[in-house]
């Protein structure tokens, strides 16, 4: 199960995900960060093509709620794994508009390509640091925004509304 850095180990994996695709792709120039809000209120410097990554919320998962604890492969009893889900949005940033929208068309053929994060990615987030058992994953899915949600975003943001993508990182087992 995940240890506490899960959930920066999940964010940085979706980084490295997107950056290694876009060496890939072609796409060298499209530089890869993970934001939060303080640095949508800063006016972001779109001079070269951007794709930001905001965690904007993490829920308790609703799909599976096993509270009971668990028995390690020592024989040892621990406390129940806490299930998150993580909420993130996936914006393209870019002088050109048409720049923009082929980088987040790009980001979603990406992760719809690859929904399933393996250990091996999640782990690269620090080095010696094994924050996910060899058989665990995270599944990313498409997670559309209510109207809602949109506004309550874009309006902590010193920026217009730019084209985004929303994704759930779900069943995150937090230890």
């Amino acid at each position: 199960m995940a240890r506490f850095h899960a959930i920066a180990a999940t964010s940085s994996a979706i980084r490295l995900l997107l950056e290694n695709a876009a060496g890939r792709s072609g796409l060298a120039n499209v530089t890869v960060e993970l934001y939060q809000a303080e640095d949508l209120q800063k006016p972001v410097d779109a001079a070269k093509p951007k794709l930001g990554i905001y965690l904007y919320r993490v829920l308790l998962s609703t799909a599976r709620r096993d509270r009971g604890l668990r028995v390690g492969p020592d024989g040892l009893t621990y406390p129940p794994s806490i299930p998150l889900d993580l909420h993130y949005l996936v914006t393209a940033w870019s002088p050109d508009p048409r720049t923009a929208h082929q980088m987040l068309g790009w980001a979603i053929r990406v992760i719809d390509d690859t929904p399933i994060l393996p250990a091996a990615l999640l782990n690269t987030y620090q080095a010696g640091v094994t924050v996910f058992a060899p058989d665990e994953t995270v599944e990313l899915v498409w997670a559309p925004l209510t109207l809602t949600d949109l506004y309550d975003i874009w309006q902590v943001s010193a920026q217009n509304q730019a084209p985004s993508a929303s994704y759930v990182a779900r069943m995150v087992k937090l230890d």
